[in-house]
């Protein structure tokens, strides 16, 4: 399955410092893919108990409802859990992000000096590009400047 968008200028993206394999998108998970290309984070929300949910499924991950559409996030949220891969041949970070709109998404933390990493960093959502495509990753805050 194709996403049907490449990234034109997709804002604050860069090319990933390590190999990043390119998703192998499901009927669930297009919409996502397509808006990342875009420079977008699509989250789905629920109209019934008005609650958003990560990982993109077509049932509401709280209540169950069917009433689910997709609305983009702010692109702020809080390290929640993290990790950092220091056998990799290139180091990196693996962490669960507390978004704004209240879901966690795991990701990577990117562009920053790993050992200043702390739980409760405020970070900020950035692109990491790939053939095809981008991927959502978060850089904090204070890099952000």
């Amino acid at each position: 399955m194709t996403i049907n968008a490449t990234p034109i200028d997709v804002p604050d993206s860069q090319p990933s410092a390590r190999e990043v394999l390119a998703p192998t998108p499901n009927p669930e998970t297009v919409p996502f893919w397509q808006a990342a290309a875009q420079g977008r984070l699509a989250l789905r929300y629920c109209r019934d108990c008005g609650r958003h949910h990560y990982y993109p499924r077509v049932l509401c991950a709280h209540c169950m409802s069917d009433a689910v559409e997709w609305r983009d996030a702010v692109g702020r949220g809080r390290i929640h859990a993290f990790s950092v891969m220091r056998r990799a041949p290139v180091p990196y970070a693996v962490a669960y992000v507390e978004l704004e709109e209240g879901p966690l998404m795991l990701t990577n933390i990117v562009r920053c000096d790993l050992d200043a990493l702390r739980i409760g960093d405020s970070v900020l959502l950035c692109f990491d590009t790939f053939e095809g495509g981008a991927l959502p990753v978060f850089k904090p805050v204070a890099a952000a400047a």
